[in-house]
């Protein structure tokens, strides 16, 4: 028997659990006219799109948050231009085809006691549906909630380029 054979080290990392968690990438900004397009500018030819896109202005700055096709280049080239930025892990979930489909995941992550901290749309339709990016209080029981209620969720995978 080897070292460590048989073990189980009970060590769980934050990318192996297999939720399908999407990274949002927040950016600051100073709040000056062109600040925005001189970001979105640096993914120019690049493979790495914006698939959705939330501002949040201040007096003296703006919150841009980013989910990328491609978040590690994305992440690459926001380093690269020296912008401060936080990555976050958010879900993404497709919504149903019913009257009122934001209505269904709000019950749902109500019902599970889970808090909505931001919430924005995916302007990409991953599989033809929908979609919304949630960042919530509790990842894990928001994932194992929806999943147990039938909800679609969206992948990092998902939102490359289908080339």
């Amino acid at each position: 028997m080897s070292i460590g054979e048989g073990m189980d080290t009970g060590y769980v990392t934050a990318r192996g659990k297999g939720f399908p968690t999407i990274r949002q990438f927040t950016v600051f900004l100073e709040n000056r006219v062109g600040q925005l397009m001189e970001v979105i500018r640096r993914f120019e030819g690049s493979k790495v799109r914006i698939v959705a896109l939330s501002i949040n202005d201040a007096t003296e700055c703006a919150f841009v948050r980013f989910l990328l096709s491609h978040p590690e280049q994305g992440r690459e080239i926001l380093e690269r231009a020296g912008l401060a930025i936080i990555e976050s892990e958010l879900i993404g979930v497709e919504l149903p085809q019913t009257n009122q489909p934001l209505l269904e995941v709000c019950t749902a992550l109500l019902q599970a006691e889970v808090n909505i901290v931001q919430a924005y749309p995916l302007l990409i339709r991953p599989h033809g549906q929908p979609a919304v990016a949630l960042m919530v209080d509790n990842l894990d029981m928001a994932m194992s909630t929806l999943n147990a209620k039938g909800f679609s969720m969206i992948h990092e995978a998902d939102l490359a380029d289908e080339d």
